[in-house]
């Protein structure tokens, strides 16, 4: 199991917008993204994740205004995504003030760009997104990219295990499948890719109770981002730890 699990808001946005969709589709407006971490924050969430989910669509990530008003009043770390393809992204993004950058799309079209950011700025810093579909009528995931809508054709496992070894130092993992059903994690999805890397995974899709992460923690997640369960209302984070504890598991307080 891992060391006191992380707990991340996932911030999924999209025309300044926060928004929530069940298995990346169907987007429904939420409010302002700021106003959530703001909460989630207050509440104890260890660290924000902020995705851009048309960024790449539209080759851009247009977060900046995002991002600033977080380093202006939340003092934990977090993370960016959406539409970074090239070194000079990143650095934008990190001069924001972002402490991490996840790289998906780009990833998977040049996966020297993970060994670029890893060289510069160090692999704590290079999250590789994975965006695992289960494949029909054969074992296994394959690797989706532009918000789960394309093939890649890369087998998850492997494609996971490259990521590390070209220098990412951690992974987010998003089952496709699972997310926003919020009927519980793909667990075997879970198990298999923190199996296969010797790096922190941040899990992600579904999790609908504490007894999912739980069960993503004790299959080797070292954190997991949550999305439906925080935005609406149906858990708080000091209620979620205060849960994990109670089943056995070590939260950061």
């Amino acid at each position: 199991m891992a060391n006191k699990i992380r707990l991340i808001a996932r911030l999924e946005v999209k025309n300044n917008y926060l928004v929530k969709g069940i298995q990346l589709e169907g987007l429904r407006k939420l409010g302002d993204p700021h106003e959530f971490a703001q909460r989630y924050y207050a509440q104890g969430i260890d660290e924000l994740l902020y995705l851009d989910i048309v960024a790449s669509l539209y080759n851009r990530n247009n977060l900046s205004d995002i991002v600033r008003r977080t380093t202006d009043d939340i003092f934990i770390p977090f993370t960016v995504g959406g539409g970074l393809r090239t070194l000079a992204d990143v650095h934008n993004t990190l001069q924001q003030g972002a402490d991490k950058v996840a790289v998906n799309t780009a990833a998977l079209k040049d996966p020297a760009l993970i060994t670029q950011v890893a060289e510069a700025y160090g692999s704590q810093c290079m999250v590789l997104s994975i965006q695992a579909k289960r494949r029909r009528g054969a074992p296994g995931w394959e690797a989706y990219y532009d918000n789960g809508r394309e093939h890649s054709g890369r087998d998850v496992i492997e494609w996971a295990r490259e990521g590390v070894a070209r220098g990412a130092g951690e992974l987010f993992l998003m089952s496709v499948d699972s997310e926003g059903l919020g009927r519980g994690m793909d667990q075997e999805l879970i198990a298999a890719v923190c199996a296969a890397v010797p790096v922190p995974v941040i899990a992600a899709g579904g999790a609908a109770s504490a007894a999912d992460i739980a069960g993503a923690a004790q299959n080797g997640a070292s954190a997991v981002a949550l999305s439906s369960l925080l935005h609406y209302g149906r858990a708080t984070v000091g209620g979620l730890k205060d849960e994990l504890e109670a089943l056995g598991v070590e939260v950061r307080r």
